[in-house]
């Protein structure tokens, strides 16, 4: 197995949204140490791209008629070794979790269950963006707990991320047969939006990330009702990217400037990468 395979399978590019949700979850927390910090980016990277290669392994059957171009059903590696790979970078995540407390160390192990959840049951459940939304509502919470302690407003900027998630992974559903179904489960998008606002309205530089993460919503948007050919994946990858811009706005709206400009980089270098190894 090559590197690209590797990169494929997890989907790395997508991992700078992964890294401001650390930042995001601590600033909600009240601190922002960046050793913590870099502990839980690290923590999350390993959730995140165990959990990218055992949606592959669940789904090497289903990728072999729909997706043929994936590494398993390509012969480029084996599910087995797939399915072990995944299952050791969750059990090193929740360990290292439980480095960073035993409450961390207890979200760890509800986010891996949530993964597993996701990876084994998202092809037969029409719940499958809930649950999707619970990972990264407890990537708030895993990063919380490790700098300080669960707060409240971890809490509802995890709720605000959970529905973000649950818009885009509805999206992203329609994605192996490039087109929308039905348009209404979109309007949870709204949510995260609208919270969004009501967290940085006397804030300017918190506003006007705010206003680009519309655009993007609205971009991505106009991509799912025009339903041309290629159109889905661009808009969940272009979705996708502005995670990290919902993260920048908290981030902004706590007094974190420095940061929230880093949480906006990390939106553009996953759009960047997303064109070297594809986000989906």
């Amino acid at each position: 197995m090559n590197l690209q395979t590797f990169l494929k399978l997890g989907r790395v590019s997508n991992l700078p949204t992964v890294w401001t949700n650390a930042i995001a979850g601590a600033v909600l927390a009240g601190v922002a140490p960046l050793t913590e910090i870099l502990v839980v980016g690290l923590a999350l990277t390993l959730f995140y791209v165990g959990g990218m290669w055992l949606n592959d392994a669940f789904d090497a059957e289903i990728d072999a008629r729909e997706r043929a171009n994936r590494p398993i059903p390509m012969g480029q590696v084996k599910v087995s070794t797939v399915f072990a790979v995944g299952y050791a970078m969750l059990a090193a995540a929740v360990a290292l979790s439980f480095v960073m407390g035993v409450t961390a160390g207890m979200v760890g192990i509800a986010l891996a269950g949530a993964v597993v959840l996701y990876d084994w049951l998202h092809k037969r459940t029409i719940l499958s963006p809930v649950i999707m939304g619970v990972t990264r509502f407890l990537c708030y919470l895993l990063a919380a707990a490790a700098v300080a302690r669960i707060t409240g407003s971890a809490v509802l900027g995890g709720l605000g991320l959970l529905t973000y998630i649950i818009g885009l992974t509805y999206a992203a559903k329609q994605e192996a047969y490039d087109r929308l179904d039905r348009a209404w489960p979109l309007a949870v998008l709204a949510l995260p939006l609208l919270f969004g606002l009501s967290q940085t309205w006397n804030n300017p530089f918190g506003l006007v990330i705010w206003v680009a993460l519309t655009a993007v919503v609205a971009v991505a948007l106009r991509l799912l009702f025009r339903r041309n050919r290629g159109d889905v994946p661009k808009a969940v990858v272009t979705l996708i990217a502005g995670i990290s811009l919902y993260d920048a706005i908290l981030i902004s709206a706590n007094g974190f400037t420095l940061l929230a400009i880093i949480a906006v980089a990390g939106f553009g270098l996953t759009l960047l990468l997303q064109r070297a190894v594809a986000g989906t």
